[in-house]
Formats: structure tokens, C-alpha cells, sequence
């Protein structure tokens, strides 16, 4: 399944991924923090959107992060 990890705050797509353990990588994200290489966020909550592409059904799992301010966040 399609991933895109974004900001709540600026709605900035930060990542796009292709993963088949959707549960593992929400009960992932859901845990501390989410580090990327730019900033560490926090697992703001999800949405599952469903769209139509070249007459195929698709799903996509989108994901919202806050900063986290414990730490400094710099993209």
C-alpha cells in the first residue's frame, strides 16, 4: 500500500513509501518519536483515503506528524 507521511501544521508531504505491513508500521510510528534525517515528529493520526486510478481502486494510508519539541526539527 501507498504511505505518505506528512506535517499536520503545513500539510508538506515529507515522505512517500510502498509498504505491505501497514499495522506494523502504524503501530511503529505510533510509539516515541518518528526520525527521519531532517527532524524527529510525533504521530499526530491517520487517514486511509481511497481513489480511482486507471479504472483501479486504490487505497492509500496517509499519516500526519507534529513537530516534536523536544527536539530541533529543521527542513
Amino acid at each position: 500500500m501507498n504511505v505518505i507521511f506528512v506535517l499536520t501544521e503545513t500539510g508538506e508531504e515529507v515522505l512517500e513509501m510502498v509498504s505491505n505491513d501497514v499495522a506494523g508500521l502504524l503501530a511503529a510510528v505510533q510509539g516515541d518519536n518518528v526520525t527521519f534525517p531532517f527532524g524527529s515528529f510525533k504521530y499526530d493520526f491517520h487517514t486511509l483515503d481511497h481513489y480511482l486510478e486507471d479504472s483501479v481502486y486504490r487505497q492509500e494510508l496517509v499519516i500526519y506528524l507534529k513537530a516534536d519539541n523536544n527536539q530541533l526539527t529543521t527542513l
